[in-house]
């Protein structure tokens, strides 16, 4: 064991080498960022960083009936026609057809006739599908040199070695034909796949309901037990409505006239499906592994997922063999001046791979796109928080602008009026608030006055809404603007806008209504009004409704349950007042209007009714029926307009309003114009990726000095602390060592004698 003395010079001679590599290493860390949360990038590879905030369910296009999800599935499955992106009103457009549907129209004998003959049993849409167009890279379409399938299994542990999908080592693909698209249709009629539009499709393409029977009848054939886990191929079913003429024709046969169907074959409801995947997907011991359409789709369109981690992250990749789709060449007037026709003619995509980060909640996700990693402020329900939207807008008299801190960031925003409608229903089977009675209506008319919605989207949402004057949001056919369009039963137009009737007035009503100072004129008890929610019967908005009821003598109490239990108190009319809401499917009048149709509500259709107020208004359905199955036309206009007309005067929604949603784009993203229907936008999308790196260098420069001085300081306490020691420990050991010292020198001495 060395001395004492050499071991501490050992030390300090160390020091000044731990101070230059702690240098070193804090000046090789300023030149870079320090938070950048993103995997590396390929050389020359664009992507697309983004996030997601519910975890996924279904990605199966037969399955999925949710916005979030759509975020994914339609970036992946194309269904025969899509939405143009930028045209407004919204427009279809041919996707994987190759133009618009031919519409023929048959009597019950299959006899061609007029569409306005009265003895039209049928609708039959002829389709043409595009030459050429190929599936993604996938397993299931792998095949060998004798063109057999290279991945057929007999049981389990045959396939055992395969536990993700990207563990296959083989790809392979193929042409889409007409074929596959009434195998998707198949898969939706399979009661197996538990589509939620099964019931509503059954009801307009022949022979579903038939099909959806057989096929149950043999799931209980295969297993045994009603539960099919082997493959049943479709192909050997069936379908009496849907025919492939040849490899590139369809045809759809429905019941009567709807044409609403056409915005439904926009969906991906109707995406294609190879009966190859569907086979792949049901091999031995994959679906225990999570190796279903479910979890890993297959498509057409111009991306395909890589990585699927729900609890973490999603990963999609340029589908190599995506045809070639440019740019749209048209689009509003104003479209040119905002840079969105500057890719003209381009083909698409833009971008290599699109990145999604699972971020529940929004603080993280805000923090993340001011720094820069991620390129848009949200991209499904990751909407602007109360608190950020302050720091993101200026809210003045003239509306909202951009705060000056994103203007200098150069961040720009996209706005849509969704076309959707949020509402308070009444239940017009309820004794109290429902009814058709003159007084019945002053009783809804009162509380629709002073449910101040402008107040609450003010207070509550930074005013990122619009009153609605009726059930039919803007952007729809039927929806007017200006003073033709204001309800007038519960507005009245002045200075150039719509001003809400005022308390006095919903008084009057109140007291014509049989509540003179909210009290019941027959027995002077209080008026209370129930209102069912799923939890929020306490806080700042549950007391400003309070408030608003207050001002007319009502007492409001709340019945608050889980969400399960309120669906099924909503199921069963067991309820008084209730909040609620749609997003439209596709943009037609039809699609609101239906809420209040009278065999919607689920008394009448033995469902879970979309009429969820019980509404049932004859002179109403009957405009309903002759409305839907009519073209748009002046003549259409007339009888919407009637109807809108006969809800506003029974009222048996208050309070409703249409969403305004504010999208942030940071400086590098171009075409970043929102769509409020179609979710397939990432293709259009152009990110300037030199721009992005110099802005995050510049928003993520590291603050080094605080690390710097905290060194120092710790420097100038610790090496003065050491002296002190090392000179005490010196002190303790000198006595030790300066007798073997001397035993030492004399030692040496005598041998040099």
């Amino acid at each position: 064991m060395p001395p004492t003395g050499i071991r501490l010079r050992i030390k300090r001679k160390a020091v000044p080498y731990t101070v230059l590599l702690f240098s070193t290493l804090l000046l090789a860390a300023c030149s870079g960022s320090w938070n950048d949360p993103n995997p590396p990038e390929k050389p020359g590879e664009i992507v697309y960083y983004g996030s997601f905030s519910t975890r996924l369910q279904h990605l199966d296009p037969v399955r999925s009936y949710s916005s979030e999800e759509a975020l994914f599935i339609d970036q992946i499955y194309e269904a025969p026609y899509r939405y143009h992106f930028l045209k407004r009103p919204y427009v279809l457009e041919p996707a994987l057809a190759e133009t618009m549907p031919k519409l023929s129209y048959f009597d019950a004998g299959m006899n061609p006739v007029a569409s306005d003959s009265p003895e039209l049993a049928y609708s039959v849409y002829t389709i043409h599908l595009k030459k050429g167009v190929l599936y993604q890279p996938h397993p299931a379409l792998a095949e060998n040199e004798q063109g057999q399938p290279l991945y057929l299994f007999k049981d389990k542990q045959s396939s055992q070695q395969y536990t993700t999908l990207y563990d296959f080592p083989e790809t392979g693909t193929r042409e889409l034909t007409a074929n596959d698209f009434a195998y998707g249709l198949k898969r939706l009629a399979d009661p197996k796949n538990k589509s939620p539009l099964l019931g509503f499709f059954s009801n307009y393409i022949v022979g579903m309901e038939a099909f959806s029977k057989q096929a149950t009848e043999l799931s209980g054939e295969v297993s045994g037990k009603g539960r099919r886990q082997e493959w049943l191929d479709l192909r050997d079913i069936p379908l009496e409505g849907v025919r492939a003429l040849d490899d590139h024709t369809l045809t759809i046969r429905i019941k009567g006239l709807y044409p609403q169907f056409s915005y439904w074959m926009a969906m991906h409801f109707f995406a294609p499906m190879p009966w190859e995947a569907d086979r792949f997907y049901h091999s031995p011991g994959f679906q225990s592994r999570n190796m279903t359409v479910d979890w890993y789709p297959i498509g057409t369109a111009a991306f395909m997922m890589t990585r699927n981690d729900p609890n973490s992250g999603i990963t999609l990749e340029r589908n190599p063999n995506y045809r070639l789709d440019p740019y749209p060449s048209e689009g509003t007037p104003h479209d040119e001046k905002r840079g969105f026709l500057d890719d003209a003619g381009k083909p698409m995509p833009f971008i290599d791979r699109v990145t999604f980060r699972l971020e529940k909640e929004s603080l993280p996700q805000w923090s993340k796109f001011m720094q820069g990693w991620y390129d848009r402020s949200g991209d499904d329900s990751h909407n602007i928080s109360a608190s950020n939207f302050d720091r993101a807008f200026v809210v003045s008299g003239n509306g909202v602008d951009l705060s000056q801190e994103m203007i200098d960031l150069g961040i720009t925003v996209s706005t849509e009026l969704k076309p959707s409608i949020y509402y308070y229903g009444f239940n017009m089977n309820d004794p109290v608030v429902g009814g058709y009675t003159e007084q019945k209506r002053k009783l809804r008319r009162a509380i629709s006055m002073i449910m101040n919605t402008e107040e609450m989207l003010e207070i509550f949402a930074n005013g990122r809404g619009q009153a609605a004057q009726g059930p039919i949001p803007p952007g729809i056919p039927g929806h007017v603007e200006g003073e033709e369009g204001i309800n007038s039963y519960i507005y009245d137009w002045i200075d150039n806008k719509p001003r809400r009737k005022t308390v006095e007035e919903a008084k009057r009503l109140l007291t014509e209504a049989g509540y003179p100072n909210g009290r019941d004129r027959n027995n002077g008890k209080p008026l209370v009004l129930y209102l069912d929610t799923t939890g929020d019967s306490a806080g700042p908005i549950a007391d400003w409704r309070r408030r608003q009821f207050e001002k007319i003598g009502i007492q409001l109490e709340y019945r608050s349950t889980d969400y399960v239990r309120f669906k099924q108190k909503m199921r069963n009319s067991n309820t008084q007042m209730f909040g609620w809401g749609w997003l439209a499917d596709y943009p037609d009048p039809e699609n609101f209007l239906f809420l209040l149709e009278g065999s919607q509500t689920s008394a009448n259709c033995q469902c879970d009714g979309a009429n969820s107020t019980n509404y049932d208004n004859p002179a109403f359905n009957r405009l309903f029926h002759q409305m839907k199955t009519m073209e748009n036309s002046s003549e259409r206009d007339a009888i919407v307009a009637e109807m809108v007309e006969i809800v506003r005067s029974d009222a048996p929604w208050f309070g409703g309003y249409h969403t305004k949603e504010y999208y942030l784009n940071n400086s590098w993203m171009t075409n970043t114009k929102r769509h409020g229907i179609a979710k397939d936008a990432f293709k259009y999308v152009r990110i300037d990726t030199d721009l992005r790196r110099e802005r995050q260098q510049e928003q993520n420069t590291p603050v080094a000095w605080p690390l710097i001085a905290t060194f120092v300081g710790m420097i100038m306490v610790v090496f003065p602390a050491a002296r002190a020691y090392r000179r005490r420990l010196t002190l303790r050991i000198k006595p030790q060592i300066k007798p073997q010292i001397k035993k030492q020198t004399q030692k040496q001495t005598g041998e040099n004698s």
